[in-house]
């Protein structure tokens, strides 16, 4: 219906008048319906983003329970959206707890590490001790041992003088008695000499010693029978030489063996110069 002009003013037209009207509700409408449909998708991202930043905060991963891909793309996306924009501090706090582990491991590993090597260090200082201890051993052992070896050298050859003591003290022939000529003439076979030796002996000592054993040179310091110089010559033949006429005769004996061979040997000696 056409628009009535009334005091030069126009009347709208009645078409497009019912039209707005007409499309104005019903735009209203699929406004509110279309709101309808986005309210859960934007309900669901902000319910995914807080669980998401929940989950970066535990240290755990959040996964939306929804069967719907929207659904589960929106919580992704507002997963990445929550980290990236607005998780910075949690971020940074989990780089810190990170940073923390690792030196908390680097330190319990630096312990074990001393740990291990105190009782590597123990163990060397043991077997080192052992090591002293069983040589110790040893070295006594082998001190004992050669302390052993020369006592029982030693009393084997203390054995062996004894047993030559013996036998020559039986090979000696049993000292004649009676006054010190009788001494004298029994001795001469000893010696391998005859009894006709006697007569050379005789006067030989007369002239020395008149066959007194206490007899002593004044000028010389000659002693006993045989007239020994010095007189401690005839220990080797007893240690009664001082006293005993046998003991002092038997080392004249020898003396004149080994110098002069006989007593005849001597007598002419004693003549010729004096002494013998």
């Amino acid at each position: 219906m056409p628009w009535v002009e009334t005091d030069g003013a126009h009347a709208p037209d009645q078409r497009l008048t019912l039209s707005a009207s007409r499309r104005a509700p019903h735009r209203k409408t699929l406004d509110r319906k279309t709101l309808d449909r986005k309210t859960p998708k934007i309900t669901l991202i902000a319910a995914g983003s807080a669980l998401a930043l929940a989950g970066i905060a535990a240290g755990t991963v959040a996964t939306w329970p929804g069967n719907s891909p929207a659904a589960s793309a929106s919580v992704a996306g507002a997963s990445f959206a929550g980290t990236a924009s607005g998780s910075a501090g949690p971020a940074r706090t989990l780089t810190g707890a990170a940073a923390g582990d690792n030196g908390l491991a680097r330190s319990v590993q630096d312990l074990k590490a001393r740990e291990a090597a105190a009782r590597l260090a123990a163990l060397r200082q043991t077997i080192a001790r052992q090591e002293a201890r069983k040589a110790a051993r040893a070295a006594a052992a082998k001190a004992a041992a050669a302390k052993a070896a020369a006592a029982h050298a030693a009393a084997a050859h203390a054995a062996a003088a004894q047993q030559q003591q013996a036998a020559a003290a039986a090979a000696q022939p049993a000292t004649p008695s009676g006054s010190p000529q009788q001494i004298a003439r029994g001795m001469l076979g000893s010696y391998g000499w005859a009894s006709s030796q006697f007569s050379c002996l005789q006067p030989l000592w007369n002239a020395e010693s008149g066959w007194n054993v206490s007899a002593t040179n004044t000028s010389s310091g000659a002693y006993g029978i045989p007239q020994a110089l010095p007189g401690s010559k005839m220990a080797s033949a007893g240690a009664d030489w001082q006293t005993d006429a046998a003991t002092q005769i038997r080392w004249g004996l020898g003396y004149i063996r080994s110098v002069y061979g006989s007593p005849c040997g001597a007598w002419s000696h004693e003549e010729a110069y004096g002494w013998y």
